[in-house]
């Protein structure tokens, strides 16, 4: 199949559950089900490669060496299939049976979703679900790597686009995620780390990048903690949809209890790239005061909002001399009165180096203007105590409630942001002094004097045009008056 047909062929899963469960629980079902798939017929072809390169033989084919993922006895999508009633059951059955015999790398990856309800989803239901993947061979011949992954993330950003409000808490705009990641610039052997990765879309994205450039993108180690069950399997799944297996995915709470960690410290990463939650009320502010992975570095933010308990984690992450970010926030944290302290810590250790305005939009299904906050724990000698400030909230494309970056945005920001220099109406790089002189504020709007916009253009231009047309006519009219006077008519 091609990407379109592989598409068609995957949205069509999810139209048959339409109408039955609520969209935004689509995922829960259609995830678990491409993978189960997509493994069996893995496994068929290894079986098939490992057959010829043996001569046939049976008992070599089934060797575990032979195969990426073991499908135990009674576990495999077409023993599933022979079913017609409790099918919910089979199913589960066999997820527990896959995820045993694959531990280190598949547990929980099915997700906790309710297969034995049949209130919820009928043997029918299922069986049609069943049958409509069955149609076609999901193979690596038959449906290579690259295109699975893309089929993938197409789902993923269809399903957010049936998930209203809550789209946001497993996906971000993937081409503002293709800009963090210019502005980052993983090179091959660093850790990438995300600290609330959603489906993983961040993290992958690393991978391609490397993978564009004709890089070695295989020794990339990628590293992301999610709180949702189902969304961190539905990031595992990603991740070896698109056959990255360098990477650890574990599921929990990042602020209460953070899993990635070293000798008892936190791990320390290359880059962290992020999209977190925002204005989180619920949070254990208590036990941050106190924490005992040191990352209340700069103080304590308040119960409200735990948007600089997420900033500084990422920060207590970085590796000391190599370490960035650059994390999408809404634009509040640049300048909020109950965070300055925090924020003005922050500058002062000269570890802000740019903040990028964005356009509206571009927060997944929301209408709020956001921005990039770009750190570093060592600037190079060039950028060491400066700031640059890029208003970029006109370099995006706007369609209805759509929104997204165009190549042509992508490269005039990324470009901005590593030649470090003045220009004008765009971009404007400040010393960190000038910028605690404002109180620690980082509003984009402070330090770049916006160019005279285009809607101020286009009203100029109007008003020209009506002037000189009213000209035209003045002139016409004059005209017409001398000629009818020539006629002896007297107007």
């Amino acid at each position: 199949m091609n990407t379109k047909e592989l598409e068609a062929y995957l949205w069509g899963a999810a139209n048959i559950l339409r109408g039955l469960i609520d969209a935004a629980d689509f995922k829960q079902y259609i995830f678990p089900l491409l993978f189960f798939k997509r493994i069996s017929d893995l496994w068929d072809e290894e079986y098939q490669q490992a057959l010829a390169e043996s001569d046939g033989d049976l008992t070599y084919a089934e060797f575990q060496e032979n195969h990426r993922f073991q499908i135990p006895k009674d576990c495999h999508w077409e023993d599933v299939r022979k079913k017609t009633t409790h099918v919910g059951e089979a199913l589960q059955k066999a997820f527990k049976g896959i995820e045993k015999a694959n531990f280190d790398m598949l547990h929980d990856v099915f997700g906790d979703a309710q297969w034995t309800n049949k209130r919820r989803m009928s043997d029918e239901k299922m069986l049609d679900l069943i049958e409509h993947f069955s149609k076609y061979k999901l193979s690596v011949a038959e449906v290579p790597h690259d295109i699975m992954g893309e089929g993938y993330e197409y789902l993923i950003k269809k399903f957010a686009d049936d998930s209203g409000h809550t789209a946001a808490e497993f996906y971000t705009n993937r081409t503002v995620v293709k800009l963090m990641t210019m502005i980052t610039d993983p090179q091959s052997g660093e850790s990438v780390y995300d600290p609330t990765c959603g489906s993983g879309g961040i993290l992958l994205n690393s991978a391609l990048h490397l993978k564009e450039q004709g890089k070695e993108y295989r020794t990339l180690k990628l590293f992301g903690q999610e709180l949702n069950l189902i969304t961190s399997a539905i990031a595992r799944i990603n991740m070896f949809m698109h056959n990255v297996d360098e990477f650890l995915i574990v599921q929990g709470d990042t602020l209460d209890n953070p899993q990635l960690l070293e000798n008892d410290q936190l791990k320390k990463f290359d880059v962290i790239m992020a999209n977190p939650p925002y204005s989180v009320k619920r949070w254990n502010q208590t036990k941050w005061m106190s924490d005992p992975y040191g990352r209340n570095i700069w103080g304590t933010p308040p119960q409200g909002c735990a948007d600089y308990a997420f900033q500084q984690h990422i920060m207590a992450s970085l590796k000391p001399d190599t370490g960035r970010c650059v994390i999408l926030w809404p634009h509040g944290v640049l300048f909020r009165d109950a965070e300055s302290d925090i924020r003005k810590k922050m500058i002062a250790g000269d570890f802000v180096d740019a903040v990028i305005g964005l356009g509206k939009n571009l927060f997944y299904n929301s209408s709020m203007e956001s921005c990039l906050l770009v750190c570093r724990m060592k600037k190079p000698k060039e950028r060491k105590g400066k700031i640059i400030f890029i208003n970029a909230v006109n370099e995006v494309r706007i369609e209805r409630t759509n929104a997204w970056l165009e190549p042509q945005h992508i490269k005039k920001i990324s470009t901005a942001y590593w030649q470090l220099k003045d220009v004008d109406g765009f971009a404007k790089v400040m010393s960190k002094e000038a910028v605690l002189e404002n109180n620690g504020n980082l509003s984009v709007q402070l330090y770049v004097k916006q160019a005279q916009n285009d809607s101020e253009h286009d009203v100029e231009e109007l008003v020209a045009e009506v002037k000189k047309g009213q000209e035209n006519i003045n002139s016409s009219l004059e005209n017409l008056l001398n000629r009818l006077k020539d006629f002896g008519i007297d107007a």
